[in-house]
């Protein structure tokens, strides 16, 4: 059996076993959660984590070694933020027009029984100032992603500029990636058994009442991220990519399945540039400048949820949101995607920009907390998919102009 089907099969039967764990008594959920559940999952989890870093760093430092001219550095950094920027916008305003049309909130009753305080989100200059580490071993280390980032392209761009002098610390990183891949082809073999538990546990969590309460908002979400995935980045990979749109889903599906599982960008990195330099043939050069800056920055799964909660929101509480309300969500949701990349708990932040933006309660976050679990799995499916699509496309604008980079890494359908 392949390794797809393994983790398509594990999630099926964590669902099935997440279920059952909810319809029984809270104290048998407790502690399989607590001996089985958790601590597999958990694993699973770490294992991935712990190579975020360092292939974060290593695969930017020789993506853009590999792109020893700055020109062509600052031609392919400009396509990537523009079609970030694109494909939110987009996302905000698929989500926007779904929450007005099928209007998830209307006759919603619900109180406010979960709290959330809201977190306050840095300034624009903040985020600008932080992105410059000052120790960037201390970056590494708290996982301060945006300037890491940046640490590894000044080493990257110094590296391709010394030339032949550096050819010694060029090779080093290139098995060092060599050495990183090898690690996340050993952690995938457990990729089943951790998505199993981590579907498990988060349904199990969740509880039926709970996840009913909020079916209308939790199907409007999953209709925007489906139309989302298939049609904006399905006819980008057809249209910019030249490559079949279902091609591409199906080899990238393994790391579709290891975000859903484990609802984390960055922790589905190490995955997602494997299966995207092995399988979509995207170069290296492209996949390790493209993929951790979007793993960063790109939030489209995460914008589609800000858009149809407020609607939502708005519709529970009897507001109406003019046309310049709804620019303003597709403007502030966009800028915060890039503004608030290094925050924890960055969806949640955002939603409170938003809603902040057009004067509704933050408070109101805590109605969708319910089922915030189940939508994060299927956004960060969302968003990984769109780094990747965006390296395909990138990549293909490059060909042909890759003279710097070895025949063995060319694009090709």
């Amino acid at each position: 059996m392949s390794l797809t089907k393994k983790i398509l099969l594990g999630l099926a039967l964590g669902v099935l076993l997440g279920l059952g764990l909810s319809s029984v008594d809270n104290g048998i959920y407790e502690t399989v959660s607590t001996w089985v559940l958790y601590p597999i999952g958990q694993l699973f989890v770490n294992l991935i984590k712990m190579l975020v870093v360092p292939i974060v760093f290593v695969s930017l430092v020789l993506g853009t070694s590999g792109i020893s001219d700055p020109k062509k550095l600052g031609r392919i950094g400009f396509k990537t933020v523009l079609f970030f920027l694109t494909t939110t916008a987009i996302a905000l305003t698929l989500a926007l027009g779904a929450g007005a049309l099928f209007e998830p909130g209307s006759g919603a009753n619900m109180t406010l029984d979960q709290e959330f305080e809201a977190s306050e989100a840095p300034s624009v200059a903040e985020t600008l100032l932080n992105i410059i580490p000052s120790n960037p071993l201390q970056a590494m280390v708290e996982g301060e992603m945006l300037q890491v980032i940046a640490f590894s392209i000044f080493v990257g761009f110094a590296l391709s500029r010394i030339g032949e002098k550096g050819q010694m610390i060029h090779r080093f990183f290139e098995q060092a990636n060599d050495l990183l891949m090898y690690l996340v082809q050993a952690i995938m073999k457990f990729a089943p058994y951790g998505a199993f538990a981590l579907i498990a546990d988060a349904i199990g969590s969740q509880g039926g009442d709970a996840l009913l309460n909020m079916v209308k908002y939790l199907l409007v979400v999953l209709l925007v991220l489906l139309v989302h995935l298939l049609v904006t980045y399905g006819s980008a990979i057809a249209l910019l990519g030249k490559m079949n749109p279902f091609d591409f889903f199906k080899k990238f599906s393994p790391a579709m399945a290891v975000a859903f599982s484990t609802s984390s960008s960055s922790g589905t990195l190490p995955v997602s540039m494997k299966t995207v330099q092995e399988k979509l043939n995207v170069p290296k050069s492209v996949s390790g400048f493209v993929q951790p800056l979007g793993a960063t920055i790109n939030m489209d799964g995460t914008a589609i949820m800000q858009g149809v909660a407020t609607m939502f929101i708005a519709q529970m509480y009897g507001e109406s949101l003019a046309f310049g309300d709804l620019l303003t969500v597709v403007l502030t949701a966009t800028l915060a995607s890039i503004g608030t990349a290094g925050a924890p708990g960055v969806g949640l932040i955002m939603l409170s920009m938003v809603l902040t933006s057009v004067g509704l309660p933050v408070e109101a976050i805590s109605l969708v907390l319910a089922v915030d679990r189940l939508i994060d799995m299927c956004r960060t499916s969302v968003n990984v998919t769109g780094d990747a699509a965006a390296a395909v496309i990138i990549a293909r604008s490059e060909r042909g102009k890759e003279t710097d980079i070895p025949a063995s890494e060319s694009y090709s359908n």
